[in-house]
């Protein structure tokens, strides 16, 4: 017997090796489009979820400032809520924060025993007053609103705070003078109200509060000379 030691006997044949490589080269090609084809759906939905997450979160902070009048979020300082807090004492009754942020001063307020509300349009900083009122146990105490404060009636509250701006105060001084009743005192923190005269005022520049008890304006005089019952003489 002869054994075949040619190349021939060997190696395969160039036609085979050739139809061998044309065979693994686009499985590769196409395990390899496959993978990035993958890879860039997951980068497109996680680009996608970012942007959605981050249109969520930060619509509700900047449609304020698309507004005719707009009313941003500025945390109240620690000196802010304590002159607040002065210009209650001795006052009983409801309390509400017009434009209450993250809840700092309804919660302080509750803690000195008032049944305390806030209204605020903005709903991420709504959710987290709640929370913080639960996490601070005064929940109880404590209401909080996602409302437009010129849809909202505050008739029925004796006590009003309110972080303003300029181009507020003027609708709201009238709006406030014609909802609230006598008896009603009014604490406007960082801008006083144009034609109010405070009766009380404390602190100095961005922390300065001034108090206004409606009693003691013209509007109230008229309100009860017109509830008053003549007396025949």
């Amino acid at each position: 017997q002869y054994t075949d030691l040619s190349p021939h006997s060997q190696c395969p044949s160039p036609g085979a090796m050739s139809q061998a490589v044309a065979k693994e080269v686009p499985r590769e090609q196409g395990e390899g489009s496959s993978r990035r084809s993958r890879w860039g759906l997951l980068v497109t939905a996680g680009v996608g979820g970012t942007l959605v997450a981050l249109y969520a979160v930060a619509t509700p902070f900047v449609t304020p400032a698309l507004r005719k009048v707009c009313l941003p979020f500025v945390p109240a300082t620690a000196a802010q809520i304590q002159n607040v807090l002065k210009m209650l004492e001795n006052r009983s009754g409801s309390l509400v924060d017009i434009g209450s942020g993250d809840g700092r001063v309804v919660i302080a307020a509750a803690k000195k025993g008032f049944q305390a509300v806030g209204y605020e349009l903005n709903p991420w900083l709504v959710w987290y007053s709640r929370y913080r009122a639960w996490r601070d146990g005064v929940h109880q105490n404590t209401k909080f609103y996602i409302s437009d404060l010129w849809k909202v009636s505050f008739s029925h509250y004796t006590n009003v705070v309110v972080f303003g701006v300029p181009q507020m105060m003027p609708q709201l001084e009238k709006k406030l003078e014609e909802e609230l009743e006598c008896n009603a005192r009014i604490i406007a923190c960082r801008f006083p109200f144009p034609c109010w005269i405070p009766d009380h005022t404390t602190g100095e520049g961005i922390d300065t509060v001034w108090a206004y008890d409606l009693k003691h304006s013209r509007a109230c005089e008229t309100k009860s000379l017109e509830t008053t019952p003549e007396t025949e003489s």
